[in-house]
């Protein structure tokens, strides 16, 4: 080997550490980058596409997504997972649609947001207090969410219930020619989250708790009082995707949430966060909400038959989650 040749592949190895560190230094450029190559192949697959349209159309189904994503977030970063936010945002967005016509539009937004809320504080209580595992206490909570909203749809005797106009407008509507309406709820509430997360006390409390609760109960933290609210913060963001996805669909079910479960655990494991606590954030979920997204619409226009669809989108999740943390040293 010449000293040429040795000169060349020792810029081609300062340029790989240099792109591994940039990598490392801000996590979410991987993905912003497979977001952008994912963007062009489905635009190059699509040239027709009105482009203004689709991604209207992408936002408008990435927002509920990305809201689900943040409770996981929240709940993640203290190794537990929430899986009753599907439960809870069907249950907020039916229990609204039954309660409209006898009890107006107030009403019958804020009856489900309490309950989300109770339903949240009893997560948080079997968590931290009684030591249940998140996953168990969740699921078990989501089926009890389940249960009640058919009792109250065969109270009620309704299958399914008109979408206020007013949700309809926010989940379904735009401004400015294609920005959806809903991001004038979903920009607030990734804020706040962000800013929680980076520049408050009960962020830290969070990360404290997902990386070493025993530290962080010998310095003084009241790991309960915090998974209380953390659930019941994680309860009232999924009742209020709930509504945007009533919304966005027109339709308000009590199974109207099942399908966004697993893909809001994928957005936030893709985005970065870990299942066991203590290290994430937020701005890497809501880019991966936009990739899962992307990616569902990319297969939906290969043609793909509904099986081969899911192994794709399985695989992907799979890939990229592994991908991650192979370029940011996560692994």
């Amino acid at each position: 080997m010449t000293g040429t040749d040795t000169t060349i592949d020792q810029g081609r190895g300062r340029t790989a550490e240099t792109w591994i560190r940039t990598f490392r230094d801000r996590p979410v450029l991987p993905l912003v980058i497979l977001l952008a190559i994912l963007v062009v192949a489905f635009i190059g697959l699509n040239p027709r596409t009105n482009v203004s349209e689709w991604i209207a159309s992408t936002l408008r189904a990435a927002v509920p997504l990305a809201i689900l994503a943040g409770c996981q977030t929240l709940v993640m970063l203290t190794g537990g997972i929430d899986l009753s936010v599907a439960a809870t945002a069907s249950m907020a967005a039916f229990v609204t649609a039954s309660l409209l016509d006898q009890q107006g539009l107030a009403v019958a937004i804020a009856v489900p947001l309490v309950v989300a809320v109770v339903i949240g504080a009893i997560n948080g209580i079997g968590s931290g207090v009684f030591r249940v595992h998140p996953l168990i206490m969740t699921l078990g909570m989501g089926l009890v969410i389940f249960g009640a909203a058919n009792a109250w749809q065969l109270l009620t005797v309704k299958t399914s219930s008109g979408v206020p106009a007013v949700i309809r407008s926010i989940g379904s509507g735009t401004f400015v020619g294609f920005l959806p309406v809903s991001l004038l709820v979903f920009v607030p509430v990734a804020a706040i989250i962000l800013v929680g997360l980076r520049r408050t006390g009960y962020g830290r409390l969070l990360y404290a708790i997902g990386d070493n609760p025993i530290a962080a109960r010998l310095s003084g933290a009241r790991s309960w009082q915090v998974l209380v609210v953390l659930y019941a913060i994680s309860a009232v963001l999924a009742a209020i995707a709930g509504f945007l996805i009533s919304g966005f669909t027109n339709v308000a079910s009590v199974t109207l949430a099942d399908s966004y479960l697993l893909p809001s655990v994928a957005a936030a494991v893709i985005g970065g966060t870990s299942i066991f606590g203590g290290r994430g954030g937020y701005s890497g979920t809501i880019v991966g909400a936009l990739i899962l997204t992307v990616a569902t619409s990319l297969l939906y226009s290969l043609g793909f038959p509904e099986a081969v669809r899911q192994i794709l989108f399985g695989l992907l999740i799979v890939l990229v989650a592994a991908g991650y943390a192979r370029v940011t040293g996560e692994a």
